[in-house]
């Protein structure tokens, strides 16, 4: 299992986040593409960062909304989508060549994130976008999905497509019984405090996550995401990727 955290959501002077202090702790960067957040200077610093600390590099796009940070739903047709995806990790791309480093994953951003795991028509032509980009990649890009109760349907479009899938969890966000994650604007929605985060991830490294309403929904997880961008971020980060590493270490050693 690897931490993954939303990076470079800063824009020109306004900063977003701790990333040169998060960085150190995560195994995967979700770095902001420039519509929701980010611009190219801050693309370039945090793929330096990433590349800095061995950092697996991710697209994080999003729909074309910095006024909401890419949380409002917006309309789109299936063909924008494909070209609103292609356009963003394109852009990514090319700051990662200057680097002499690639992308290995994309994971969607707020409200884009959401319709693609509530509608399968976004859904699939994402992942049909990605397998037509891999054409033409040496290292194929992933698709990180929100895991749910059963991910069979979305592995089996992605295998059908030749895209792998990283299924993943959150540590600091409520559940729905659905698996779909609280919406933000409802009390409770984010874990805020050490205790509630890492409670949750000890949950999360056993595979399974506990609703509002007490039910347990079992989950299969490889990656889980943290955010950065609150007070207690750099500590709960850095313990979480303790939690893991030790998680892996024990079973490594029953293997």
């Amino acid at each position: 299992m690897k931490l993954n955290c939303d990076m470079g959501e800063s824009f020109g002077v306004w900063k977003k986040g701790n990333d040169c202090d998060v960085m150190a702790s995560i195994s995967m960067a979700n770095i902001a593409c420039g519509f929701h957040a980010a611009d190219p200077d801050t693309m370039a610093e945090t793929i330096r960062l990433a590349n800095q600390h061995g950092v697996m590099l991710g697209a994080h796009p999003s729909y074309d909304d910095k006024l909401g940070f890419g949380r409002r739903h917006i309309a789109h047709s299936l063909p924008a989508i494909a070209h609103l995806i292609s356009y963003q990790i394109g852009a990514l791309e090319s700051l990662c060549q200057l680097q002499n480093s690639t992308l290995h994953y994309v994971k969607p951003h707020g409200a884009l994130y959401h319709d693609m795991m509530m509608d399968e028509q976004i859904f699939t032509v994402i992942v049909k976008t990605l397998s037509q980009l891999n054409r033409y990649r040496q290292q194929p890009l992933a698709l990180m999905v929100l895991s749910r109760k059963d991910n069979q349907h979305y592995k089996a479009i992605g295998h059908d497509n030749n895209v792998s899938i990283i299924l993943e969890a959150f540590a600091d966000r409520s559940y729905l019984a659905s698996g779909m994650l609280m919406p933000r604007e409802q009390p409770n929605a984010i874990l805020s405090t050490p205790a509630a985060i890492q409670h949750q991830m000890r949950h999360l490294l056993q595979g399974k996550v506990q609703t509002l309403t007490g039910d347990w929904l079992l989950l299969e997880v490889d990656s889980v995401c943290v955010h950065g961008d609150n007070p207690t971020a750099i500590q709960s980060v850095k313990t979480l990727a303790e939690l893991i590493v030790a998680a892996n270490h024990c079973g490594d050693d029953r293997e």
